[in-house]
């Protein structure tokens, strides 16, 4: 607890309450996550925007004001920067779309992009006479920005590599919906959880990164034996909380964990990446659930309630619940009906 409560009050420190809590003031930003589909179909510009849109119709794609889509075919310093990252870029800066502040929402993969687009986009802008975008922070719904142990799996299928049984392979058919092969890697190849933390891993940018983290399945498990600790199915919690190392997780907490059992977390996450912030989990939001309508049960929080130096509060609504055995669980207010992505949406002002 002292750990993520230190990691908090760093964020208070750069980001005020309304800030944080308030989507309201901001301009939303969608940033999508992986489409596997995108490594065959190879989309044009057309289809890329349509996917991006189909993406997110399922709840976030009411309350935002621009999105960046880019294809799962290509590469993140690839064609994804140049052309899609830097035209998305270019058009927020001459409308001045963020100038009172953007928060980027993200899902997955989307995580990993934004990393990228935070540390670069500063420069490309002034170097093109334009404006710097003004980015408040991000929403990161199981972020994979720590990279996916099933990418380096799909990888080496993909490249006949390595030994490789039935079993892992059907992990990767259930992921993908498909089985890659070297000639449709795309942005597989980011993934790479070596890759993946090579690619401004460290960030010089000061934008706070708060994480949303769910330990579902939407495999019925067949995926977790192959990602180590906790998961969602497919990231695992190492990336999904921010972590600065990969190791198997139990919880983003070392004080609560994912069903928000108030205990010692032995693998509990100790330290982050830098700005990177993990705020609710949900025990069983899984990776295609944790940022769309569905309710999947209660949420916890890592840390309730954060007070700043001038008495004013950063808050998430929780209650504490006696349990069998003389347990304590936290639950956040109203997640019984509220979902997810409801929950951040409302955060208090």
């Amino acid at each position: 607890m002292k750990n993520i409560y230190r990691a908090l009050l760093m964020l208070a420190a750069i980001f005020s309450a309304s800030a944080f809590a308030a989507i309201g003031p901001y301009k939303v930003v969608l940033i999508h996550g992986f489409q596997p589909d995108q490594l065959q179909s190879r989309p044009d510009h057309d289809q890329v925007v349509q996917d991006g849109a189909n993406y997110w119709q399922d709840y976030w794609l009411q309350y935002a004001d621009a999105r960046i889509d880019w294809p799962a075919n290509e590469r993140i310093e690839g064609k994804i920067a140049s052309d899609y990252l830097w035209p998305a870029l270019k058009t927020l800066s001459e409308q001045e779309t963020c100038l009172s502040g953007c928060l980027l929402v993200t899902h997955s993969t989307g995580d990993l992009v934004a990393r990228y687009l935070l540390d670069n986009q500063e420069n490309w802008l002034i170097n093109a006479g334009l404006e710097p975008l003004n980015i408040v922070g991000t929403f990161d719904f199981a972020g994979a920005g720590g990279g996916v142990e099933m990418a380096d799996i799909a990888v080496n299928v993909a490249q006949g590599g390595g030994w490789l049984n039935h079993t892992m392979k059907k992990a990767v058919s259930l992921w993908m919906g498909q089985l890659p092969n070297k000639d449709n890697i795309g942005v597989l190849n980011d993934l790479k959880v070596a890759n993946a933390r090579q690619l401004s891993n460290w960030p010089d940018n000061r934008v706070p990164r708060i994480r949303f983290v769910g330990n579902g399945s939407d495999f019925l498990g067949a995926t977790s034996p192959f990602i180590p600790g906790s998961d969602d199915g497919v990231v695992a919690a190492h990336s999904a909380c921010g972590a600065a190392d990969v190791d198997a997780f139990d919880s983003c907490s070392t004080a609560i964990e994912f069903d928000g059992k108030l205990d010692y977390v032995h693998k509990g996450v100790r330290r982050f990446i830098p700005m990177h912030y993990p705020l609710l989990m949900g025990n069983k939001y899984s990776h295609l659930t944790i940022f769309k309508s569905a309710h999947r049960g209660k949420v916890t929080a890592t840390d309730p309630e954060l007070k700043l130096g001038d008495q004013s509060r950063i808050s998430v609504e929780t209650f504490d619940k006696d349990g069998w055995f003389g347990k304590k669980y936290r639950y956040v207010r109203d997640s019984d009906r509220d979902t997810l992505s409801e929950i951040v949406y409302a955060l208090p002002q």
